[in-house]
């Protein structure tokens, strides 16, 4: 992988959209840095990073959402973070802002429609969202949705903070998937200063990565289950999720390893039982995981929920650049773990699973050969763990920039950053996997019936804090 930047004007900028346009290019994310706005695509072909870089002119920029859409709703939050506006855009609406004027969701004509309003408080303890259905009878004809009730103004917060602290407050841009940012973070910070972990800290945030992305698919395979009532898999799964989480905390000292990844290495090494705790867990998840497996795969009225709901369509996918379980699931062959690649996935053994059915029982699976290969991967981790420091020691660079990817539990995590001559952050950046698979979830639910939705918002599981930042 080659990370590149490169300043453009009007012409390269219009450039770089048709590209993304007739896909030979994949928005990776779109961002301010005021003057600036920024712009960071992976190229199809060579698998290279390019952040391409535009200097605003009188807080202006020709729009990319236009001729690409996965780009509309982070166009909208620049410009409810930092009043550049996306000049031709088509939707001017407040994204991450919320005002006291009403909000214009976007009209459905048609005989017969009904609208149903859901949230932004919802029945259980999640995150709030407000969702917007237009229906004829049970049918679906669209979902739209409002986002930004928990934006806590994360970046805001980054800037002028020193490493340690900005480290924290990405380690909490969504607490499912904490190691994630960490590492994210961690990798782009030692970009900027130009150093690398330890081969032991690398090593160590491999294993907790994957202890988290066994939680979560334990977590989500169960709840997906109990919203198509059979609450037995998810009280199944449920306790496999405990026990990941009491070997996290056995080994790291935190149920969601939260601050353990910082720049220049890890803050703690793993406890002296800690890889004993690690390969009593994977036993136990040998034993029981395909079981229930089984369980899931031959009762036939749980297949009958799963099977064609919710269908996202590969063109969708490709378009919006989704990874994750909902890109691979609709034939994405995506993995940050592989492209760009990163250590210690470099010298790891392990497949990405790829389905083309696109809907729920799909993301199902594909969650389920995960757990597999994860599996895999925390035993190669633990046989060739190597000895040695935990930290580096952090060099006096000033000035410097960096970007990295993570593949999270539910995709690929990006940060970038800048720091500014006193080593502080300057400007961060932070990108969920959520920002794109999103508004995969309003096309996914067109003519299902009402009662469908809770299932296949549950097999999306898209984040509402690491989206609303």
């Amino acid at each position: 992988m080659i990370l590149s930047q490169t300043s453009v004007k009007v012409d390269g900028w219009l450039k770089a959209i048709d590209r993304l346009a007739e896909g030979s290019l994949t928005l990776l994310s779109l961002w301010a840095d005021p003057p600036d706005v920024k712009m960071a695509t992976l190229d199809a072909a060579s698998g290279d990073i390019n952040i391409i870089s535009y200097v605003t002119r009188h807080n202006q920029y020709p729009t990319v959402g236009v001729k690409h859409p996965p780009a509309i709703r982070l166009e909208r939050a620049i410009r409810d973070l930092h009043k550049l506006d996306a000049i031709g855009a088509s939707d001017t609406r407040p994204w991450l802002t919320h005002t006291t004027a009403p909000y214009e969701f976007l009209p459905a004509e048609g005989e017969a429609l009904h609208q149903i309003a859901v949230g932004p408080v919802h029945a259980g303890i999640i995150e709030p969202g407000h969702f917007r259905f237009t229906a004829n009878g049970e049918f679906l004809v669209r979902l739209e949705q409002r986002l930004g009730y928990v934006h806590k103004g994360i970046e805001a917060l980054m800037t002028g903070a020193p490493l340690n602290r900005a480290a924290k407050l990405a380690a909490r841009t969504s607490g499912d998937s904490t190691v994630a940012y960490g590492f994210a973070f961690a990798r782009a910070a030692e970009m900027a200063l130009k150093i690398a972990a330890p081969p032991r800290a690398v090593y160590l945030r491999g294993l907790m990565a994957e202890l988290e992305r066994l939680a979560n698919h334990f977590g989500d395979i169960g709840a997906i289950c109990n919203d198509a009532s059979f609450s037995l898999l998810h009280a199944q799964f449920g306790i496999l999720r405990e026990l990941t989480l009491r070997a996290a905390e056995a080994c790291f000292g935190h149920r969601l390893m939260m601050d353990v990844i910082v720049p220049g290495g890890v803050a703690r090494d793993i406890s002296e039982d800690g890889v004993a705790q690690v390969r009593a867990l994977l036993a136990e998840a040998r034993r029981v995981f395909p079981h229930l497996i089984q369980l899931y795969d031959n009762t036939a009225s749980l297949q009958d929920r799963t099977v064609t709901t919710g269908v996202v369509k590969p063109e969708y996918a490709r378009q919006f650049g989704a990874g994750g379980y909902i890109g691979r699931a609709s034939g994405r062959d995506v993995d940050a773990r592989r492209t760009p690649g990163y250590a210690p996935y470099d010298a790891l053994t392990f497949d990405v699973p790829v389905l083309t059915d696109g809907d729920v029982n799909a993301r199902v699976w594909i969650r389920i050969r995960e757990v597999e290969q994860s599996l895999g991967l925390i035993d190669q981790i633990v046989e060739s763990l190597p000895n040695g420091a935990i930290m580096a020691e952090l060099a006096a660079v000033r000035g410097g920039e960096g970007l990295a990817m993570v593949e999270a539990f539910r995709g690929d995590v990006l940060v970038w950053l800048r720091l500014d001559t006193e080593g502080r952050v300057a400007r961060c950046h932070l990108r969920d996997a959520s920002w794109f698979q999103w508004p995969l979830l309003e096309t996914a639910v067109d003519g299902n019936i009402v009662a469908d939705f809770p299932l296949c918002n549950k097999s999306f599981n898209c984040s509402y804090a690491g989206h609303d930042l």
